[in-house]
């Protein structure tokens, strides 16, 4: 093979490879103005801002991955690992009632030492990396079904784990606070938190879902559809607002959470 040929070959590849990045890019624009026009809520800010939400997990761990392909390497264990550092979050801050710190702490620590062992492995025994995190994977598969003990673990009596899991109306209010702003705050659904922020002024109310009326027209529109009756492609289930007002009202704390 002569050097012109190489040379075009190379041309070639590196056409290919902007050619899929450039009709993967296309596709996703495709799809975004497809369902803009089959629905007007898709494109509106709080549905752009709850699927950016839902990604944002896979897009934390893409980001990870991304650095291990680029060198030609691959990690089969990213998403076990993920479960695991959870995992011993859990136990760290639900078994042993430490403070939320450690337990972030006690998460970051084990994905490090996950993570340096598979490395190991790679680097200095030289284990394909595709043996290495499959073994990895399916120990930490292990490891979190002998921990827990097939139990799920809840974070419910975690202070502070929900402010920082669900709390995105929380920073809108520290940004209020060391501001002194005189922005007015709409939250939505509801938080410790949010809750307290309410009650002492600095948040003006909120939005929050009503889940006995879900529940029924769940259950109605189930029903009509399987009497072969026509159901609306949209269903108003019912909400409340709340402020300090009627926060502690029955009707309202029972639709409530922290």
């Amino acid at each position: 093979m002569s050097a012109g040929e190489g040379t075009m070959d190379a041309r070639q590849a590196r056409r290919g490879a902007a050619q899929q990045k450039i009709l993967a890019f296309a596709s996703l624009i495709v799809l975004v103005a497809g369902f803009s026009l089959a629905s007007p809520n898709f494109f509106q800010m709080t549905n752009i801002m709850a699927i950016l939400q839902a990604a944002s997990v896979n897009g934390v761990l893409a980001v990870a991955v991304t650095l291990i392909i680029i060198t030609g390497g691959i990690d089969l264990s990213i998403g076990t690992l993920m479960t695991f550092c959870a995992v011993m979050a859990g136990v760290v801050l639900t078994w042993g009632g430490m403070p939320l710190p450690l337990g972030i702490v006690a998460a970051i620590a084990t994905g490090a030492c996950c993570g340096l062992i598979s490395g190991t492995f790679v680097a200095k025994m030289k284990i394909p990396p595709f043996i290495a995190t499959l073994g990895m994977m399916l120990m930490l598969k292990g490891l979190s079904l002998i921990v827990t003990g097939t139990k799920p673990i809840y974070f419910n009596d975690t202070p502070g784990f929900t402010q920082i899991a669900q709390g995105s109306v929380i920073g809108v209010l520290n940004g209020v606070r060391e501001m002194g702003s005189k922005v007015v705050v709409i939250g939505y659904d509801s938080g410790a938190a949010q809750k307290a922020a309410i009650r002492d002024g600095t948040m003006a109310g909120a939005i929050t879902q009503n889940p006995v009326g879900i529940g029924y027209e769940t259950v109605k529109a189930a029903v009509a559809a399987a009497k072969g009756e026509t159901v609306p492609k949209s269903i108003d289930t019912g909400f409340f607002w709340y402020d300090k007002t009627n926060i502690d009202s029955p009707e309202i704390a029972a639709v409530l959470y922290d």
